[in-house]
């Protein structure tokens, strides 16, 4: 009895980590950022648009820039193009 629960619990756990990661990839944005002179396009997925933007950009600033400082200017840079599905 104590096995049968324990495989219950392990299946419910694994379904709720499945659900919550399907909820997640709700949108899915390709995104192109500029900075110093050059293009990185990344994609980003989230539970709304805004989220996937964010992760995108985020992504392609991290290629983009270095330090601190560059990629808080890099993350507050509008990009010249955004595609969401």
């Amino acid at each position: 009895m104590r096995i049968l629960a324990g495989i219950l619990l392990g299946l419910v756990f694994v379904a709720a980590l499945v659900y919550a990661t399907l909820q997640e990839t709700g949108v899915q944005c390709r995104v192109c950022v500029s900075f110093n002179g050059v293009q990185e396009c990344r994609t980003g997925s989230g539970s709304d648009r805004d989220t996937a933007v964010r992760g995108a950009v985020a992504t392609a600033c991290a290629v983009l820039s270095s330090g601190v400082t560059q990629g808080i200017r890099c993350d507050r840079t509008r990009p010249d193009s955004v595609v969401c599905e």
